[in-house]
Parts: structure tokens; C-alpha cells; sequence
């Protein structure tokens, strides 16, 4: 199993990856929406520019120094940043990107939206401001249709700033709730005599439920690319469909029940999102991957039926995070290994 790549590894199927990016795309397609996938499970320009050729209207962005990485290979024009912006040296930064893309940004409060109209006040052109809306999920966001209708006003008025409209992380399985929410914002800001531009929404699990949110104009999904356990276990994915995984050899094996692999938390990670174990191994869902020390996994079963140097492939329970801790991953598709490449974003947090 690609002795060529040394272990601990992580693996990326391309034929899986693109099919999963053309299949969530047709889907948008098909229902109407704007389709901005957020690149923080993949980090890789690569496929940025691949889900972009497929029909992404652009990329979703976490943090300025993972939107520089992303654009420093050209090719990528408009680009969103789903985090309020604090403090003076970001702001500089947020200045020269928008120099080079086509760029909106997110603001849940005034003091958020007061830094970026000084650092825009005298661009050549307006910023465009999403009003962040906390939907239910409680994670950043205003907490009412109303509180977004003051802000916008508040963006509104500030200069350097155009209010371009709503986003959202929703909770999963809310859909009605969310648009609900969406549209009495909605018809609160038009009543202002603003117009809602935009209203970005999105999460993997429940991009398939996206176009029941009809207040949505663009979704952002970005585990859809790889896939992972933790959506298979949702019903999202099966495993097939899983573009990303932990290429790991065995190390030991010290019982008939116990086995020792390379890989551990600073590999696998420790997310469990709710689940048992640390990952599915591949063609064998009676293993269990049932503990984690910094450089070492503990594989169990009734009987392990392992040697030292076998290896195995492993779905982690959360894309995302595993990408962001090797320096590179494995691109390989099917059983033909095509090397290296580094995961350009990787450790962009700032």
C-alpha cells in the first residue's frame, strides 16, 4: 500500500475530491445558489482554482494570513472572511488584500465595523460588510433580525463601507428556523431602505438541506471536499467518499487484542465530535482506533490480526484539523501515488 510514501501520512484521493466538488456543485447549480467554498479543510490552492473551475463564484476564508497563502499563486479573484477583523496591524494587512482581490468581510458589532471604516476610509473603493447573524448556532452573530437592521444602518453610515448583506453559520437541521430569521432581517433592513445584496449561509452537514433556506443567495460548504467520519456518521457521506486519509504502519503489536500504530494525536488529532474512537480504518470497521498518546495509536479488537509493518488507512473523525498538521499531503488517485505537495495554508491562523 504505496510503499513509496513514508508513515505517518496523510493521503488526498484526487478522483474523489473533484467528484465530490462537481457533485455539490451540480447540486447548487441545479437549486440556484452561489456556490463559495471555505478552504480551510483543504488549505490548497490546487483545489481552490479546481472547485472555482467547477462554478465557484470564489473562496471562503477563515483568517488574512490563510486568504494571503491562498492567493499568493494567482488566480483567485473574490474572496470572503468570515472573521471580525480586530486590531490595527490586521487591518493594514485586510487593506493590501483588498488591493489584490475582490474582497468582503464580516462584522457582528459597531466596534468591529468602526476599525474597518478607519482602514478604509479613504480606499479607493467602499468594503463591502456582511452583517453576521447568530442563528442559533451561538458562535459569533448578532442575536436578532433587529440587531442586524441597527448594525447594517451603522455599516451603512460608516465610511469606507458598503453593506452588502447577511451571513450566517446555521445550526444543522434548523432549516426553518434560519430562514425565518434570514427573512424577517431581511425585510427589516429593506424597510430601512437597504439593500440585502447578499445572504451567505452554509455548513457541510447540511448542505444538501442549503436550498430549503430560500433566503440563501450563496452557500459556503468546505468539508464537502474531503469528507470525513464524522459526516458519514451523519448520513452525509459514505466512506467511499472520504478523499482524505491517514496512511499509518503498525509498530507493535503487544497483545492479541492490541496493536501500535505511528500515528497519534499530533496526526489523527483528538477530535471525537461525538464520536467513539479517533477514525474507521479501512476495510476493517472492527478495529477501533481506541486511544491516542502524542506519537502513538492504540488500534483494539476481539482479535487484532495484525504483524509489525502492515499498514492500514484510517478516515479521521474531522477533516479539517488533520490538514492543518502535516506539512504537506500525499496526492495520490486510486493506487497511483503523484506525490507531495505542501499544504500552503497550513498554520495561517492570524
Amino acid at each position: 500500500m504505496f510503499p513509496e510514501i513514508d508513515t505517518p501520512a496523510v493521503l488526498v484521493d484526487l478522483d474523489i475530491a473533484e467528484a465530490n466538488i462537481d457533485r455539490f456543485q451540480a447540486h447548487c447549480d441545479a437549486k440556484g445558489l452561489h456556490l463559495r467554498p471555505h478552504i480551510k479543510t483543504h488549505k490548497l490552492p490546487q483545489l481552490a482554482h479546481r472547485q472555482i473551475e467547477a462554478g465557484a463564484i470564489g473562496i471562503t476564508c477563515q483568517k488574512i494570513s490563510e486568504a494571503e497563502a491562498m492567493i499568493s499563486q494567482g488566480g483567485i479573484e473574490d474572496l470572503l472572511l468570515t472573521y471580525n477583523i480586530v486590531g490595527k496591524a490586521k487591518l493594514a494587512r485586510l487593506r493590501a488584500l483588498a488591493e489584490r482581490v475582490r474582497l468582503s468581510v464580516v462584522c457582528d458589532n459597531s466596534q468591529v465595523a468602526q476599525g474597518l471604516s478607519e482602514a478604509f476610509q479613504d480606499a479607493s473603493g467602499p468594503l463591502d460588510v456582511l452583517v453576521e447573524c447568530d442563528t442559533g448556532a451561538g458562535r459569533c452573530g448578532v442575536l436578532s433580525p433587529k440587531a442586524a437592521a441597527d448594525l447594517a444602518d451603522v455599516v451603512s453610515d460608516l465610511p469606507g463601507l458598503r453593506f452588502a448583506g447577511l451571513m450566517t453559520y446555521p445550526p444543522v437541521g434548523h432549516e426553518a428556523e434560519v430562514q425565518d430569521w434570514l427573512a424577517n432581517a431581511t425585510a427589516l433592513i429593506e424597510a430601512r431602505g437597504l439593500s440585502v445584496g447578499v445572504v451567505s449561509n452554509g455548513g457541510t452537514p447540511g448542505m444538501w438541506q442549503a436550498q430549503t433556506v430560500p433566503a440563501t443567495t450563496e452557500y459556503r460548504s468546505g468539508t464537502y471536499v474531503y469528507n470525513d467520519r464524522s459526516l458519514q456518521a451523519r448520513g452525509i457521506c459514505g466512506f467511499a467518499d472520504c478523499a482524505l486519509t491517514v496512511l499509518v504502519t503498525v509498530v507493535s503489536v503487544p497483545a492479541a487484542n492490541r496493536a501500535i500504530i505511528d500515528a497519534g494525536s499530533k496526526v489523527l488529532t483528538s477530535d471525537l465530535l461525538g464520536l467513539e474512537g479517533f477514525g474507521h480504518v479501512l476495510g476493517r470497521s472492527d478495529i477501533s482506533v481506541a486511544a491516542l498518546s502524542e506519537e502513538h495509536g492504540t488500534l483494539t479488537a476481539q482479535t487484532i490480526g495484525l504483524q509489525v509493518g502492515d499498514r492500514l488507512r484510517i478516515v479521521p473523525n474531522h477533516a479539517c484539523v488533520v490538514t492543518n498538521m502535516l506539512d504537506q499531503v500525499e496526492l495520490v488517485r486510486g493506487t497511483t501515488a503523484l506525490g507531495p505537495v505542501p499544504v500552503l495554508a497550513r498554520g495561517q491562523v492570524w
